[in-house]
């Protein structure tokens, strides 16, 4: 038997007057997972632990099966882990998001956060903007490492945990309340403004429309990860195919497999094609057991409030990912297991996360099911099925 997930980042939401009451899930042109849910058991799991920040590093690691209360030392340092940082035990990793922040003349406190992604910056266009404040503002106790498009690293020697406001859970507000509390991170963000601003990148950025990459912003501090080994602890080899850093970065820590895919972009045109590619041939010719299929789209779509983009990344979850998969699958002759479900909900309302449960599907090959349900958080939560702690969903889904 072979174990698929497919992870929609962010895919859950609420009711949307626009979409008749429909969430973009039950609204969205999905045949596949139509023709799959049929099949299937559908239900509700609650993957963010009570009192926990709802985000993708801890829906994550509920999804694979850790219990975010027990491994969780922070955001950055999954990252860290994927980028190659060698964190010392005394090291402290800080997620440095390149975001958009206003251009008027006014103090830098007084400047409203825009974009938490400058228009999804390409990482070749953001690796030379970080390079540049790297040049200026790195030293023995804060050096800079390079992401993926806008999300990069900064590694602060002999620190401490600080709280940090997330980005994206500030779009459209005055930074100044959002600044860190210590000061040489604050000055830090200020430079590197003063530094970006009009830097080459952004001015040729703003002429194609774009929004400028203009400032760092500093979050999700933690410490060096320990996470076990997830086939010392599933009995399954596993594989993760993502564009994005923290996914990598959980992989790398729990002794997976990590798939590079060319053109992955962890945005709404990534390729999906070679993302379902490197999947079947892990679990068809590489000796894996288990691969998770990482796609970033639905939660930046929801992050940008756009109810179109967040329906079309569904749509394209279904037709680029979920239907070619169940046929290169079916095809090979290999029986399997597919769970279909998002991390967390990005509502398009709020345009952050949320700690709401979310809709599971999940598929046996060998089991198919005689049901007349959809899959999308209605029908999840009328099923009745519920899975109260998120790091249990993963013995029900590997039998366990």
């Amino acid at each position: 038997m072979k174990y698929i997930v497919v992870l929609g980042d962010g895919m859950a939401d609420e009711p949307i007057e626009q979409l008749g009451g429909k969430t973009p899930l039950a609204y969205a042109d999905t045949p596949n997972m139509d023709r799959l849910s049929k099949l299937s058991e559908v239900g509700m799991v609650h993957t963010i632990p009570d009192g926990m920040k709802p985000g993708s590093d801890t829906a994550n690691l509920s999804v694979l099966g850790y219990d975010p209360e027990k491994y969780y030392s922070g955001r950055s340092p999954l990252e860290a882990l994927s980028i190659g940082v060698p964190m010392k035990d005394t090291d402290i990793a800080i997620r440095c998001n390149i975001v958009t922040i206003s251009e008027e003349d006014v103090p830098f406190e007084e400047k409203t956060i825009i974009d938490h992604s400058a228009s999804e910056i390409s990482t070749e266009d953001c690796a030379v903007l970080l390079h540049e404040v790297e040049k200026q503002l790195a030293d023995e106790t804060y050096q800079f490492y390079v992401g993926t498009s806008y999300r990069h690293c900064l590694i602060w020697n002999n620190g401490k945990v600080v709280e940090l406001a997330q980005p994206h859970d500030v779009l459209g507000q005055k930074i100044g309340q959002y600044l860190p509390g210590d000061k040489a991170l604050r000055e830090m963000m200020e430079k590197s403004y003063h530094i970006l601003v009009n830097h080459p990148v952004n001015i040729e950025r703003k002429k194609k429309g774009l929004h400028p990459a203009n400032c760092c912003w500093f979050w999700g501090a933690g410490t060096k990860p320990m996470l076990s080994s997830f086939e010392e602890k599933t009995g399954k080899k596993g594989m993760m195919v993502s564009a994005v850093d923290l996914l990598k970065g959980i992989a790398v820590g729990a002794g997976m497999g990590v798939a590079n895919v060319e053109g992955a972009s962890g945005g709404l045109h990534t390729n999906y094609a070679g993302k379902v590619d490197a999947a079947v041939k892990a679990v068809t010719k590489d000796g894996y057991d288990f691969v998770y299929i990482h796609l970033e789209a639905p939660d930046e779509m929801g992050h940008q409030g756009s109810v179109e983009r967040k329906v079309q990344a569904i749509e394209y979850l279904d037709t680029k990912v979920i239907g070619p998969l169940a046929e290169q699958m079916e095809a090979s002759g290999e029986a399997f297991r597919l769970l279909v479900l998002p991390d967390h909900p990005t509502p398009i309302r709020v345009r952050t996360h949320t700690s709401d449960s979310v809709p599971y599907m999940l598929y046996d090959s060998t089991r198919p099911g005689q049901n007349t349900w959809d899959y999308n958080e209605e029908a999840g939560r009328a099923s009745g099925n519920y899975v109260a702690q998120g790091h249990k969903l993963i013995e029900k889904f590997l039998e366990l």
